[in-house]
């Protein structure tokens, strides 16, 4: 299978998968909000102990969601950012320029926006408008078909996993618990280990599973989230599109979903409307996704090509790069799981959340909108 049609498979189920999510996360809505929503949120605290001279976990239904089903996600994104890394579009230079620059727009930029809006009471947020979901971003550009080119539809993959790459960075070293330093050196000796067997040509699946498994609990136990042993997975094991292949659909058509609906379900009342609509952090929030998020990347990307070090994608209107933009504002997956992170205070989090869904539809609104705009089928025409 050639790259381009790897590349296509890949929009192909990405775009598909963005319908299970927002099905899934218009469930957790309505469960939250009906007569279901004791039983939904009694299923999500159920939680588990085990407490033995040698071995400590406990978890609730919601933290198996967040920690262990998400690490699976976050070990098929490890795999994706080194596919692109080796024989994508971040295999060299020239290609990686234009969309890593703009991607350091739309993190930048957002960042400080949410930042000037939320104040200090908010601040621990800030990584919240960073994040883009690529499922969702893709789905919107697959909507359009042809009006938006294949370039500009590449130009927003890899702009998405630059973008996942600085989540998981911030994720790491600016959300972590309290560091347990001894679990945090198994953890090290682990990663090391897995990464040396397969970079000298020795593996066997019994023996790296339960070296996965050792990593996640170090991980858990030191403090560091542990999906982040997931990305590291990803990035230490040799290259597999038959791996990928088989563990992206689990991924994407199951485990995302599950998310969105454990995680969206978030009383929407009159009151929780006030509340957003006077909170400066969901304003934050809001601004910083739907604004920011276009206007870091339109202005990074021209700014740099006038420059000479990085190549503007290929577009088919002159509205089409800011209307990428608009489609990378989806934050969505990934903003929420920061969300849940940031704030402690479940309040904060479902504010957070509410702020997060509605920047997220109105930057898919916008997107759609500005592709399809007159303005921008005239340029199309010149």
């Amino acid at each position: 299978m050639t790259p381009k049609s790897t590349l296509r498979k890949f929009l192909q189920q990405e775009s598909s998968s963005g319908v299970l999510l927002i099905l899934g996360a218009a469930l957790g809505l309505i469960l939250a909000n009906a007569p279901t929503a004791d039983l939904y949120n009694e299923i999500l605290a159920a939680d588990f102990t085990v407490d033995q001279r040698f071995f400590y976990i406990s978890l609730t239904t919601a933290k198996v969601i967040n920690y262990l089903l998400m690490s699976l996600f976050f070990f098929v994104v490890g795999m994706e950012i080194k596919r692109e890394l080796f024989s994508g579009h971040l295999s060299s230079i020239k290609k990686a320029a234009a969309p890593f620059l703009a991607a350091l727009g739309g993190m930048a930029v957002p960042a400080l926006i949410y930042l000037a809006i939320a104040g200090k009471e908010g601040s621990n947020g800030w990584a919240i408008p960073v994040a883009t979901d690529i499922a969702l971003a893709v789905g919107v550009l697959a909507l359009l078909g042809s009006r938006v080119s294949f370039a500009m539809k590449t130009f927003l993959l890899a702009l998405a996993v630059i973008d996942d790459i600085g989540a998981i960075a911030i994720i790491a070293f600016f959300y972590a618990d309290d560091l347990a330093l001894n679990w945090l050196l198994v953890g090290a000796l682990t990663f090391t280990y897995i990464f040396l067997s397969y970079l000298k040509g020795f593996s066997n699946r019994f023996i790296t599973g339960f070296l996965a498994l050792l990593l996640w609990y170090s991980f858990y136990r030191a403090g560091i989230h542990p999906t982040l042993a997931g990305v590291l997975l990803g990035l230490a094991l040799p290259q597999s599109e038959e791996l990928e292949n088989r563990l992206h659909p689990w991924s994407s058509f199951l485990v995302i979903p599950i998310f969105a609906l454990a995680n969206t379900g978030v009383e929407i009342s009159t009151e929780s409307v006030k509340n957003a609509l006077g909170s400066s952090i969901a304003l934050a929030i809001v601004v910083a996704l739907v604004v920011g998020k276009p206007l870091g990347i339109f202005t990074f990307t021209k700014v740099f090509s006038r420059l000479k070090l990085s190549e503007s994608p290929e577009q088919n209107g002159k509205l089409d790069l800011v209307a990428t933009g608009s489609a990378a504002g989806i934050g969505f997956t990934v903003s929420i799981f920061i969300a849940k992170l940031a704030f402690k205070e479940e309040s904060l989090q479902d504010l957070a959340i509410v702020a997060v869904i509605f920047a997220s539809v109105l930057s898919a609104f916008l997107s759609f909108i500005l592709f399809k705009s007159p303005l921008n089928r005239r340029a199309r025409e010149i």
